[in-house]
């Protein structure tokens, strides 16, 4: 039995880990970089450990400095959370070499599952049908411009190697081709340090589903539904929700079976996440496969029940699955909204700065994962997710009407965050409707700018004017005016109070 995890993350997901663990009975050992000193995550922790300076490359990235980290403080677990190092090859190898136990899939799964044309030909193997053309990437006696002409534009252009909408680029016209190569290739070998480039057709107006999975090491795998995931700003998604109200049960089924043959077919063990696009006529293809826990898991857990990071480490012990496929009930409706530190209805800009005033959402149905306290500076140095605001309801309707409710009471003043957009999107005819895809925010942001203003700002500048007056109040010296007579602190109840 394990009693020491090492959380290699920061942040939100940090103390969602560390919470379960302590469900479990189970230590946490918490890391930070000299900027997140004081960060939620580590008053969380049991223990915690400095790793390094600001920059993510010389501290959460620092694979040796983490083991490092396991070594010193006994830990025998490592959990990495999801971004940072959480999908990477070098880093689970290593902590398997060290003895230690790693919290994820087995090595092969990620290494095929994180090559994009690998993962490709692993799904056609299994029968998954996948999204017209190039089955491997370009090399240089290929003629890019022939091959796209084969497949038929528009085109999308896609580092083998990458993720998270990094190194693609979206082709309409054969003339802007060989350039939009080049530019997904120069970003490609920024952020994933390969170049390797492939194309495949675009589809536009898709839905982007994905089935979260769960594999054991005795070979059983279950599919736990479906997440709807069209609302998305450059290939990063915003708003995610479940049921989907675009599928039907009888392609549910499908794809979640689609998904665990791809998921048997790699020899997954874990938390992973089988992702497709849905055209409008209800085809689907295989997109990619997360080899870790994913952002919006949490909408999983809101209708099913079932904990996915108890299930995570149970699986790394070496558990059998607690359930069969039979087992698996979905209750109700479920959505999340990303919280990021950016202003929506400015391009999404980036904010940095420090929260002075922090109200947070509650009541039936809420649940907000987050890492935020007053105080808390928001630097530009890691990813700009604050958080993740989840609501159940019994329907779809009802679970819209929380959350609306919810990001209403929801404030933080010191920079600009995407709550009033999330804020205006549940208010959109379309998305209450469920008539959305992939394109909605491409094709509704304009509108969606022009209803923001009255209540969304009126709401914001009302809290800010209350914010301003509370800080002024708490900030200025109390006079008491009694004529000439000192009072003791017990007498002072009830008198009048003159504010300097």
């Amino acid at each position: 039995m394990h009693n020491k995890i090492l959380v290699a993350n920061r942040g939100e997901i940090a103390i969602r880990v560390m919470r379960t663990c302590r469900e479990m009975g189970i230590r946490t050992v918490g890391v930070f970089s000299s900027a997140d000193r004081t960060a939620p995550h580590i008053l969380m922790a049991d223990e915690a450990y400095q790793i390094g300076p600001p920059p993510a490359a010389e501290s959460y990235l620092k694979i040796d400095r983490i083991l490092e980290v396991a070594q010193e403080s006994g830990a025998t677990m490592i959990h990495p959370g999801y971004g940072f190092l959480s999908e990477n090859i070098q880093f689970a190898q290593a902590i398997i070499e060290k003895g230690l136990t790693w919290i994820g899939p087995p090595v092969k799964a990620i290494r095929e599952m994180g090559d994009k044309t690998v993962a490709r030909q692993t799904a056609i193997d299994a029968g998954v049908p996948v999204v017209p053309g190039l089955e491997r990437p370009l090399t240089i006696n290929d003629d890019p411009v022939a091959i796209s002409r084969e497949i038929g534009y528009p085109v999308l252009v896609k580092a083998a190697g990458g993720g998270g909408g990094k190194g693609m680029r979206i082709v309409t016209k054969e003339t802007d081709l060989v350039d939009f190569i080049e530019r997904a290739r120069s970003e490609a070998i920024s952020s994933f340090a390969d170049d390797r480039i492939f194309i495949e057709k675009y589809l536009e107006n898709p839905h982007h589903i994905e089935i979260q999975i769960l594999a054991d090491r005795h070979g059983n795998c279950i599919a736990l539904g479906e997440r709807e995931c069209s609302i998305q700003r450059r290939y990063q998604k915003i708003i995610e929700e479940s049921p989907s109200p675009f599928i039907d049960e009888n392609l549910r089924r499908i794809i979640m079976g689609k998904a665990v043959d791809l998921a048997q077919a790699v020899g997954y063990a874990g938390v992973g996440t089988v992702e497709f696009l849905v055209d409008s006529q209800y085809n689907y293809y295989f997109l990619e496969m997360n080899t870790r826990l994913q952002v919006e898991h949490p909408v999983t857990e809101m209708i099913t029940g079932i904990d996915l990071v108890r299930q995570q480490i149970k699986i790394a012990q070496g558990d059998v699955l607690e359930y069969s496929q039979s087992e698996i009930n979905f209750h109700g409706h479920a959505i999340e909204c990303r919280i990021y530190a950016e202003d929506g209805f400015n391009n999404f800009t980036p904010s940095v700065g420090t929260i002075h005033e922090l109200v947070l959402p509650d009541g039936f149905g809420v649940r907000l994962d987050h890492g935020l306290r007053v105080g808390e500076e928001v630097t530009p140095y890691y990813d700009p997710l604050l958080g993740k605001l989840i609501v159940h309801g019994s329907t779809r309707a009802g679970a819209i009407s929380g959350m609306h409710r919810a990001l209403s009471e929801f404030h933080i003043v010191g920079l600009e965050t995407i709550i009033p957009l999330c804020l205006t999107i549940m208010e959109n005819t379309r998305f209450r409707n469920g008539n959305y895809d992939t394109h909605f925010l491409i094709d509704e942001l304009k509108n969606i700018r022009s209803q923001k203003s009255t209540n969304v700002a009126e709401k914001r500048n009302v809290f800010a004017v209350a914010a301003a007056l509370h800080h002024t109040m708490t900030n200025r010296k109390p006079k008491i005016t009694t004529g000439n007579h000192a009072l003791s602190n017990w007498k002072m109840t009830g008198r009048q109070v003159e504010l300097q």
